[in-house]
Parts: C-alpha cells; structure tokens; sequence
C-alpha cells in the first residue's frame, strides 16, 4: 500500500472502530467458502445484481461437483450511495473470513476498498465500477469482469467519426468513474482526429441539482457544437435529459450520445414514465453486448420469478452472474491444487490492539494469491458468452449494442466491436473473419435523431444561436480589385468578395455575417495580425487576398485556395533588336570555337585514315589542305563529294555526322526562338541573382514577402524596402531606387497589365495560394472549401476571375524570360563522344600501320645490311605511310608475273629472297639520291 493510502486507513480506523465492534467475530462454518458483495441495492444496478447474484448462489449450490460439497455463501452489504458505508462493509467481511469481495459499485469506492484488497489480499471483483484508471499495475487485486469504459470511449469516438463530426461536448458527473471516462474519450477521439470541445462537469450523483445542470446546459446552447456525449450515472443522467427538453435542446439539430447507464434504464424500467421517454427521444446509447444462447434464455424465462417483478433485466445482470461462478470455478481450481481457505493475522497491526480497535480480527487471506491467478485465467462459458481475460486483464472480445431511443421504446441499430469496429451484424459472427476496420467496412442502421429527423446531422452551428458571423476584410489602398470598399457606403466588392459571395451560395444552410474593414485604410494592412484576429476572437472569419503560408495555419484553418499565388521577381527590361550578328547569338563563343575545332580535328583523322588507300585524298601538299577544310565543313551540309572507303573512317564519320545533327537541328531551332520571339534584356535572372547581389529589393506593404525575404532567404532588412502602389513600383524601378521587386504572381499580373517595361524574371520561387481563414477546427472551413471546389468544377471561379482580373491592355505575356544561348554543357557529351572515337581510330590505324611495317622491315633485314640509322628507319615509316597501297600491290604483282612468263619456276621461299633483296636495292637507291 502506498504511504498515502495507509495513512488514510489509519485517520479512518479509529472512526470504524465503533462500527466495527457492533458485529461479534464470526467463525466460518466448516464447508462453507465466504464471499461477500457491496453495492447500492435502491440503484437499478444494485437491484439487478442482487437478483442475479442470489440466482448464481443457488445454482452454485444445487451443484455439488462445482465447489466439492462446499457450499457458497453471498453476503450482501448496502452502501446505500455511502463510499464510507461501503467501506465499513469491507471491513465487516474481512472480520469473517471472505475469500473475495463482488463490487463495489462505485469507482470511488474501489479506488479506497482496492488499497484493503492489496493489503490483505483478497480479491476485489466489480462489473460496474469500470473506470479506466483502475489499472493493475497499481490495484492487482482488482479484477474487472465487464469490459471497462475505455472500450465503451472506443465505441462512442467511433460513432463521432463514422457520421463525420469533428467536435463533441462532454457532459459528465465530476468523480473519479466520470473523470477518468472523458479522459480517456478525449484521446479516443484525438487518435481520430476529432476533439473535446468543452467539458461541463456536473457534481456526482447524489449532489447532482436542477440548477447545476441548468447553468452548465445554457452555457453549451451558446456553443458551436450540437454533438453532447453524456457520461453520469441514471439519476444525474435522466435530469440532464429532463433539463434539456425544456430549454429546447432535443430539438432537431442536436445529438446526444449517452454511455450505457441509460441502456440500463431503457432495458429495467418497463413501461417508461412518459416524461422520461419523452426527454430521451432520438438518443444514441450503448448496451454490453452478450451473445444469444439457450442458457441466456432460460435464465431470462427465470428473470421475474428472481425479480419478484421488482426490477426489469439489463445486461449487468448477466455479468454478476458470471461473476459469481468466475470465483466458484477459481476456488474449486484453488482446492483441487492442494489450497486451503485459511486466514493470517498481519503483524503489522499488532501494535495496534491496545488502541481500542478491533484489527486482530482483520487477517490476510493466505490463498489469495493463488486465487487470484485462477481468477485471471479464468475460461470459460458464461451468460455472457466466452469468459477469459487477456494479458492486460480485460475481457477479451469486448463489444456493446447502439441502442436508439424511439417513442416508447428503442431499437438497434448497430454493433461495435473491438475487433472490427461498427457494424450490422453480431460480432461473433465476424470473429472467425479476418478483422476489417477500413472506414468502408462500417455500417450502422438509420438513425431516428431529436427532433425526429432522419438525416445525419451537421453536428455545429453558429455561435450564440446563430448570431452573425463578423468576417473581417483587408481595407485596401492599392490592388482594390481584389478587395475594393466603397466609398461612403458598407458595400463591398472585389474579386475575393465574389468568390466568397458565391461560395456561401452553395453551402447547404444560411449563413449571416457581416464585412467589417480591417486597416486604417492608408496603408495596406498586415495580413498577419489581420488573420490573428480571429485567434483572439475580434473576427469569426477573414475574407480577402490572404495567402496560406505556414505561420497563419499555426493559428487559423484555411479553405482550399481559390486561386494560384507564389512570389516572383519583377525587374527593368530593354528589347533586343536584331542586328547583322544576330545568326551567332544561338552559340556561345566557346560553343563556337569547340566546335569549328571539332571540324577541322574530325576532318583531320578522315584524311589521315583516307590517305593510303582513297585518291581523292591524295595529291600535293596545298590542294591535301584544302580537301581537309573542304571536307571538314562540307558534312554541316552533308554535301561533302569525297567518297570514304576505309572501315575506320566510315565508323568516325558516322559518329560526326550524327553530332552535326544535332548540332545543327540544336541552332536551328534556338536561332528561329531568337528572330522570331521578342527578346526582352535585364542583368536580373530570378531570385538567385537578388540573393547573391547586393541590390535593393521592393516589396508590398503588409504583404508576407518582407518576412519570407528575410527570415528564409537571409536577406538584410537593410536591402528590403517597402513600396505601397502600382504606381511606386514603377517610379521606384524607373529611378533605379530598386533594382528589383518581389510580389505575389496575381498583384504582378495586374501590375504588368500597365506596365510593358517591366518583365518576370525567372520562375515562381514560392508556391501556394490564397484562402478563406477561419477559427482553428472551424467546420465551416470544410464547407467552404467544398463550395470553392464546386466552383471550380462548374467554371465559375474561372468566370469570376474573367471578370475583375482579365481586362488587360498590356499583357504580361509578352514578357518572356531571355532565352539562352547554347553552351558547351549542353553537347559535351557528344564531342566526348567523337573525340574518343576519333582517338580510338587513330590508334587502330596506326597500330596496323606499325604492324605492316614491322613485318616487312623484317623481310627487308634478311637481305640486307645490318639497320639502317633511326632517322632513317623514320623517313622509311613515313615514306610507307605515305605509300599507295594499291601500288606497293601492283608491283609485286607484275614482278611475279614476268618471272613466270620467263620461264623461271621458283619456290616460294626464293621469291620472297628476291622480293627482299629487290625492295633492298630500291631502298638503298632512293638513299643514295637522297
């Protein structure tokens, strides 16, 4: 026990002491195994229990094989609506010998009585106190056997948002079982992306007055919301309801979703009072859901004989029930494994027996333990269907009905389940089913809601009953196309007033409001603490040409954009005339330079490659030089007449020509762009060049670029300056006081339509749009979007902005960005290309040249003298390069052939020793010439 707890026991000890001694120590019978139950038997739980409970003795008892011949017995104690009555009875049944305790009824009272559980170990079990906070970490002896409310929060943030609300109110009884139960509620609905819009605690059950839950009633009519989830005991609750009904709030328009205290009340009080059924008309509620089976039947056919007919049944009669036969079934597992019902004094209330309290009589129960591990894993078939607990000590399977509340009775309309959330059908038939949770897999019946409407409803409405919106607009002094407030009149037009105007139109209620101008209509206003307004409640709404940016939706909701917005940079322009160079501004100058270099290298290797084997390549010196240029330049035009035979020189000459392909399809298509699209001139490129310049920048006043300038892109406030008109943006580019200005693209659009010297530089470098602002989790943000995308589907917004930002007598169209020049970094590629083939040409070639030369400079040295000096052994390789190769041919040729018609037959290897030595005297002569 916590130090806390027990000093707490101890202050009340001395108090019970005088109860305490009323009751003469009792010595349990032999064969008989004690359990006791506390509960508020007036309550229509208590009575529902007590009937039940009594019914599980007998039958318990009728059975001698369930408990081994021991008999059960249930000792009951009222706490008659008393936590300390409840806590003197818990006392009472640790004097004689209980081996658990059912209840209590309350979760007050199982916060305290759970602490004298833990400490003398007895396990506490309860079907009605199901507050969450309960947990076993803290309480182990406590044991609940009806699923816990945290099931029963699931249900209801389901419910919300299966019909798509987005905000409910919490009314509930301010102790420990009604706190706990919208807390947990809170965090159901926020992992749904819903909320607790207002909590309305009401004093507990028994305190609960007419005119507590008159004020916080009158409080919630003046709220948004209509959706109200009542979580309280009967009594409080059925007064909530009664309260209600006469200030009008069961009327149509509302929704009221009750925990299960008043399934309870609907099931055990037959017929209703006719006041009562009329209050509740149209309530959602939920009901445990237990199983259909004959042995629920049977015990329903036995219902009014255990009753006496004093009390209808509800489903938390079952689960007493069960619970009785959990702690027989326990008790016998605790018998068969060798247990003993036996009892121990605690020693530590020793030192309290000559204070006048009677304490010796309350003992430890030394089997608890056990029994409370048989308890926990407890399986088994009860009333309520499949009884077992999982490692967190719930009861597996939870699930409820959702109960209507119709004229005179009520009827189902659906199930929830913790296995596959809402649906038409029981949940035990879905068990064997893989779980579907998808949002299109739940389904509830038609609701009949207050008022007797059919459809959903919306959930909200204005605030103080419907009183009219107050949307604050932007008092404009320039681009009042946009916001435009007339002049000596509340009338108030602009582009973004028509697109509001229209949107409302489409929304499927009215919706009262009123423009009230924001500025002091001088200077453009701040936009930001324009918006802000409505976070401090000045405004409802802010309508106008207000940009999403990320600061505003930290504080406010906005609607879709209803138009395009992002920031560009305007900036000076001059035309380019055309001029007698105009056909070399396509390439840049080292564009120009690579590749004049690339004909003449290209033409260079075709010759080298030609020049052995193809005639046109050969000739003197000056007309060689001028083949190359010729043939160089000529494959621009693919006109080139000299023919290429060699393999190497067709494969590089493929490759260049496909170069000069693209090359050539590359200026012709950037040389018509230049001569035919009117080219507008400025040092000013996009928003790089602003940053890494030191020029001065204009903004508009009130506008978000300011901040977006300084605190994103880190740009001085001292460059920064302020500009209110179209008409200062052009005298301040004009003067050069500015070397550049930065706004949103629909201001420059209108700016440019006056203004032709003046062009967009670069792209949009921000992305966005403009919306409507409302209150954080407004709904209305959520029509009004809808209505913005109807809009636009049906071509209204396209006919809206037709109409106020169309009207153009200079467009901005013809402003188009420099088109670049063609540079080396756009074709490197293909010159790396080509140079390697060119390179990998060359080497091949020269690598056969090498070869051939090698094999016949060898032949030659057979027949000769010794080498020749290296100087000569080059001018030799050049002289072979040199050669024709169709001659050094032919004269083999008709050597061998006059020596064959001489008559002379030699073998092969003599003719090779005769062509040697005959290459050998030619060689040796041309050296002597030479």
């Amino acid at each position: 026990m916590s130090f806390i707890a027990t000093m707490n026991l101890v202050l009340l000890l001395p108090t019970f002491s005088i109860f305490i001694g009323v009751f003469s120590e009792e010595v349990s019978q032999p064969g008989t195994v004690n359990v006791g139950a506390i509960f508020s038997f007036n309550t229509i739980n208590g009575k529902v229990a007590r009937a039940a409970m009594k019914a599980a003795e007998d039958d318990i008892n009728s059975d001698p094989s369930v408990l081994g011949g021991r008999k059960l017995s249930i000792t009951l104690h009222d706490s008659n609506f008393s936590s300390f009555l409840g806590i003197i009875g818990a006392l009472q049944f640790m004097e004689t010998d209980t081996v658990a305790i059912i209840g209590p009824q309350s979760a007050v009272m199982a916060h305290v009585l759970s602490n004298l559980a833990n400490e003398l170990q007895v396990p506490l079990l309860s079907f009605t106190a199901l507050d969450p906070s309960l947990t076993p970490l803290q309480y182990p002896f406590f044991v609940q056997t009806a699923p816990n409310d945290e099931f029963q929060m699931a249900a209801i943030s389901e419910m919300v948002s299966y019909f798509s609300w987005s905000e409910v109110i919490a009314v509930f009884s301010d102790d420990d079982q009604g706190r706990n139960g919208v807390i947990t509620l809170g965090d159901k609905l926020a992992d749904r992306r819903c909320r607790i819009a207002y909590k309305a605690a009401l004093p507990p059950d028994s305190m609960a007055k007419r005119h507590d839950v008159s004020r916080e009633l009158e409080k919630i009519q003046m709220m948004e919301s209509r959706i109200i989830v009542l979580h309280t005991d009967s009594k409080t609750g059925l007064l909530v309801f009664e309260v209600a009904k006469s200030l009008g709030m069961m009327r149509k328009g509302y929704v009221w979703i009750a925990s299960s205290w008043l399934s309870t009340v609907l099931d055990s009080i037959s017929p209703l009072k006719p006041e009562i059924a009329n209050s509740i008309q149209g309530a959602l509620t939920l009901r445990p859901h237990t199983p259909d089976s004959k042995r629920k039947r049977d015990f329903l056919s036995r219902w009014n004989r255990l009753s006496n007919g004093t009390i209808g049944f509800n489903s938390y009669g079952l689960y007493a029930y069960d619970t009785v036969w959990i702690i027989a079934h326990a008790v016998r597992l605790l018998l068969d494994q060798g247990g003993k019902i036996s009892f121990s004094n605690d020693t530590r209330l020793n030192g309290y027996t000559g204070s006048g309290l009677n304490l010796s009589a309350l003992n430890i129960f030394d089997g608890g333990k056990q029994l409370l591990k048989n308890i926990l894993e407890t399986n088994m078939t009860g009333l309520t269907g499949h009884v077992q607990f999982n490692q967190e000590r719930s009861l597996i399977n939870p699930s409820y009905n959702i109960i209507n509340a119709v004229e005179t009775e009520h009827r189902l309309v659906g199930y929830w389940s913790n296995y596959t959330g809402l649906s038409i059908v029981p949940p035990e038939t879905l068990y064997s089913k893989k779980p579907n949770r998808s949002s299109s897999n739940q389904h509830l019946d038609s609701v009949v809601w207050p008022g007797g409407e059919t459809a959903r409803p919306r959930g909200w409405v204005f605030p103080n009953n419907g009183r009219e919106l107050r949307i604050g607009i932007p008092r404009r002094v320039s681009y009042r196309d946009f916001v435009l407030l007339v002049n000596g009149t509340n009338k108030v037009q602009g582009y973004c007033i028509d697109v509001f105007l229209a949107a409302i139109k489409l929304l499927p209620y009215a919706l009262p409001y009123r423009f009230i101008p924001f500025g002091d209509g001088h200077k453009n206003p701040s936009y930001y603490e324009l918006v802000s307004k409505i976070k401090s409640g000045v405004f409802d709404g802010v309508v106008g040409d207000v940009a999403i940016v990320t600061n505003r939706t930290r504080i406010v909701d906005f609607t879709l954009p209803y138009i395009e917005s992002g920031l560009v940079v305007v900036a000076p322009v001059k035309k380019i005339s055309s001029s007698a160079w105009s056909f070399a501004r396509p390439f840049t100058p080292l564009m120009w330079a690579v590749t004049a270099a690339f004909f003449l290298i290209v033409g260079s290797v075709v010759w080298i490659l030609e020049h052995r084997r193809n005639d046109e390549f050969r000739g003197p010196p000056n007309q060689q030089l001028v083949t190359i240029l010729w043939f160089s330049f000529s494959t621009m035009f693919f006109a080139h007449r000299e023919n290429v035979v060699s393999t190497l020189g067709r494969l590089v000459l493929i490759i260049w020509l496909f170069v000069v392909l693209i090359i050539n399809s590359s200026y012709t298509a950037s040389l018509t762009s230049f001569l035919t699209v009117q080219q507008l001139s400025s040092p000013i490129k996009g928003i790089e060049t602003l940053i890494s310049s030191n020029e001065r920048i204009g903004f508009q006043v009130g506008s978000f670029a300011e901040g977006y300038l300084r605190e994103e892109l880190n740009i001085p406030k001292s460059r920064l300056v302020p500009l209110g008109s179209p008409e200062e943006y052009a005298l301040a580019l004009e003067k050069r006081r500015v070397a550049a200005l930065i706004d949103e693209r629909p201001y420059v659009d209108l700016f440019l339509s006056n203004h032709c010297k003046f062009s967009v530089r670069g792209q949009e470098f921000t992305k966005g749009g403009w919306g409507f602002a409302f209150p954080r989790d407004s709904p209305l943000a959520i029509d009004m979007s809808t209505a913005i995308l109807a809009l636009s589907e049906n071509g209204e917004l396209q006919r809206i902005r037709d109409r106020w930002l169309s009207k153009r007598a200079c467009s901005s169209d013809n402003t188009e960005d420099d088109i670049e020049q063609l540079d080396l970094k756009s074709f490197w590629g293909l010159f790396l290309i080509c140079g390697i083939a060119c390179m990998l040409a060359l080497l091949v070639y020269f690598w056969l040249m090498f070869r051939q030369f090698s094999r016949q400079r060898s032949e030659e040295l057979d027949t000769t003298s010794p080498a020749s000096s290296r100087s000569a052994r080059l001018h030799t390789f050049l002289s072979f390069v040199d050669e024709k190769v169709e001659r050094s041919k032919s004269s083999s040729k008709r050597k061998r052939e006059s020596m064959s018609r001489n008559g002379y037959h030699i073998d092969d290897e003599s003719t090779r020793r005769s062509v040697r030595m005959e290459r050998s005297i030619s060689h040796e002569r041309q050296n002597g010439e030479t």
